[in-house]
């Protein structure tokens, strides 16, 4: 069995429990716009420089960093690659505990107030688990891209794609891992990743004991994952040399 499979099967049993439990994402409520609370940057500190550009990671607690320190969850892995850069940019983590894409629809704009330069969306894995229908899954981050693109024109995405366990039925499964790649394809400025967890799943080192969530060690490689798209995306807005 693939390390990839193994993954998937022990994803969906943990995943059952902790929506039992654990999962939040239902009970949390929405920022209010009465809600003075400055936005938290990956490093954890206060948002409250004005950088040349600003990388916004809306997703789960897999970007929450769930079971690792805050520092080396990934969106912090790649703040440390920007700032080995000497780029003045900054990347505020928005990722929740047990979000689903709905409610990632529900607070995209509270999470827009500070401009984006790029979307790193990292949501849909909690919306396969509980077997919501695909096409409801597809509309939500097309709705969240559509706020995102509407609110800033020049912004790009990254959206990162999950799959699901095929013991949820083969058919769901397949038009499951289909909606990234459907909603990639409808957007000139989205690129897609196809399966964030690709090089870790299955894997005990790189992965927590509940099967779920990335080690630090795993944290690094989704980094390096992501940092090969978003580094070019990055050097596009770099202001450019006078010649």
């Amino acid at each position: 069995m693939s390390t990839v499979r193994l993954y998937l099967f022990l994803l969906v049993g943990v995943l059952g429990l902790v929506g039992c439990g654990q999962d939040r994402s239902t009970s949390a409520p929405a920022a209010s716009s009465a809600d003075t609370t400055k936005p938290a940057t990956a490093s954890g500190a206060a948002d409250t420089t004005d950088a040349e550009a600003r990388v916004l990671v809306l997703g789960n607690s897999i970007a929450a960093g769930s079971g690792v320190s805050s520092r080396e969850a990934f969106p912090a892995r790649l703040q440390q690659k920007i700032d080995s850069l000497r780029w003045d940019v900054q990347v505020q983590n928005a990722g929740v505990s047990g979000e689903t894409t709905a409610g990632g629809l529900q607070r995209i704009g509270w999470v827009l107030q500070r401009p984006v330069d790029v979307l790193v969306l990292e949501l849909g894995g909690n919306d396969g688990l509980r077997g919501i229908d695909p096409g409801v899954t597809r509309k939500n981050l097309r709705g969240i891209i559509d706020t995102t693109l509407s609110t800033y024109p020049e912004a790009r995405v990254l959206l990162t794609g999950m799959q699901v366990p095929p013991n949820l039925g083969q058919e769901y499964a397949r038009q499951f891992r289909q909606v990234y790649p459907a909603v990639a394809e409808a957007y000139d400025r989205v690129t897609l990743i196809p399966f964030l967890l690709n090089d870790i799943a299955g894997s005990d080192s790189l992965m927590q004991d509940d099967g779920i969530h990335p080690t630090a060690a795993g944290h690094r490689l989704i980094a390096n994952e992501i940092w090969t798209d978003l580094r070019p995306l990055l050097e596009e807005r770099r202001p450019q040399d006078p010649t």
